[in-house]
């Protein structure tokens, strides 16, 4: 859709690796969006979700001192348009379909490639 090359989406990048939310950073940002936020745990990514008003959120199942379900709960209880993606591990499958069930757009499973993650956020994006 074309409401995506016209202002840059802003990202907020929930995970508790670094390592990943850096390597998400970089493809965001190497594709235009602009990554607002980083959080490791579900409080974080909720006070910086609503201080940031992103378009999209990356959310990993798997955080420092809660899980990404609370996280998801917690925004969409806040803002039920939000626009949310989870990336998780094949073996999270239940919690991913947890995460599908209270409003999640996509999921895409770790480790993930570039195109994958792209393909998605604009999907996420433009159809929802």
């Amino acid at each position: 859709c074309k409401e995506i090359n016209k202002m840059k989406k802003k990202v907020l990048i929930v995970d508790d690796a670094m390592l990943m939310r850096l390597m998400l950073r970089d493809i965001l940002e190497e594709h235009g969006f602009e990554v607002v936020g980083e959080a490791d745990d579900a409080d974080q990514a909720f006070e910086l979700y609503k201080e940031t008003n992103p378009d999209l959120v990356t959310m990993d199942i798997t955080l420092t001192s809660s899980s990404g379900i609370d996280a998801i709960s917690k925004i969409l209880s806040y803002d039920r348009d939000a626009r949310i993606i989870v990336i998780s591990a094949l073996e999270q499958r239940k919690v991913v379909m947890e995460a599908l069930r209270l409003g999640a757009k996509d999921f895409i499973i770790k480790p993930f490639e570039e195109e994958r993650v792209l393909s998605s956020a604009r999907d996420v994006l433009c159809y929802s």
